[in-house]
């Protein structure tokens, strides 16, 4: 990847962590931490990897996305609004009365969201019957999917995968967000499911192991993706629970809160000294 769209795409990401916190904040509720972490892999997606169009977001021949660990919406609806699908200011309408921006992502009323999202393991299943749609239909276009590692956990996503694999979805993605953390604290501690890129060999899919907030490997897992045939791919991104909000790193404290307005500034100000690095 040149050093120029990198540094654009930085830019974007740390524009969507923004639209994150100030999301976040403003509902004085959600999902800040997983949604930080992905903040890189949906930025790539919506901006690189996925044909999709803002001005008709239910084209027949946009590549599909699901985000199966719906609780990050915030994630999503600011990656979204950055990528121009709805203005950025309503954002700060997250999960209030009226607001078609509730908790998790909602297809009927939000224009980019191809599937309604929450119950763990939901999400990647729907993504594998849009993938056999494609297939069946002999259509062209791809599926992505991301999913939590504390969703892991749930058995519905190994039924997934083992479907998956049966049906030879090499238009499929699945996205595993590892961070390492759930809201009840380490996925190890838990309910270990690891370690996940043997199951999903095991289960007969190709693998990619990447750092999540590296853009030449996002980039080159992507790419890898496109060429696998006859089996769908997982990528496994390592990533960082809170990423780029120093006090969220690293916690599982930040799964599930809004930061009140001391933290809140601590995390725009962390968010600021990033985008001036990045000018």
């Amino acid at each position: 990847m040149d050093q120029s769209t990198k540094l654009k795409l930085k830019k974007l990401a740390n524009n969507v962590r923004q639209g994150i916190i100030e999301a976040v904040y403003n509902a004085k509720c959600g999902h800040p931490g997983g949604s930080l972490s992905i903040a890189d892999i949906l930025t790539y997606l919506y901006f690189a990897e996925m044909n999709v169009d803002p001005n008709n977001p239910k084209d027949e021949g946009r590549d599909r996305f699901v985000l199966s660990k719906g609780h990050t919406a915030p994630g999503l609806y600011s990656t979204l609004a950055e990528r121009g699908f709805f203005p950025k200011e309503e954002l700060k309408t997250l999960r209030k009365t009226a607001s078609r921006l509730q908790g998790h992502p909602d297809m009927k009323g939000v224009p980019g969201v191809d599937m309604s999202t929450g119950s763990l393991g939901l999400g990647f299943s729907t993504a594998c019957g849009m993938a056999l749609s494609a297939k069946v239909s002999g259509d062209s276009y791809r599926v992505y999917s991301i999913l939590g590692d504390g969703e892991s956990e749930e058995g519905q996503v190994w039924e997934a995968a083992m479907f998956a694999s049966h049906y030879k979805l090499d238009n499929l993605v699945a996205i595993l967000d590892l961070n390492g953390l759930q809201i009840d604290g380490p996925i190890t501690d838990v309910m270990n499911p690891t370690p996940h890129d043997e199951k999903f060999r095991a289960f007969g899919w190709h693998v990619i192991t990447i750092d999540a907030h590296d853009f030449d490997s996002i980039e080159a897992a992507f790419l890898e993706a496109r060429a696998v045939k006859g089996k769908p791919t997982v990528i496994i991104a390592k990533s960082v629970k809170g990423k780029g909000v120093s006090y969220m790193e690293n916690s599982c404290e930040w799964h599930g809160q809004a930061p009140k307005e001391d933290l809140y500034l601590v995390a725009v100000a962390d968010l600021k000294k990033i985008e001036d690095e990045l000018k």
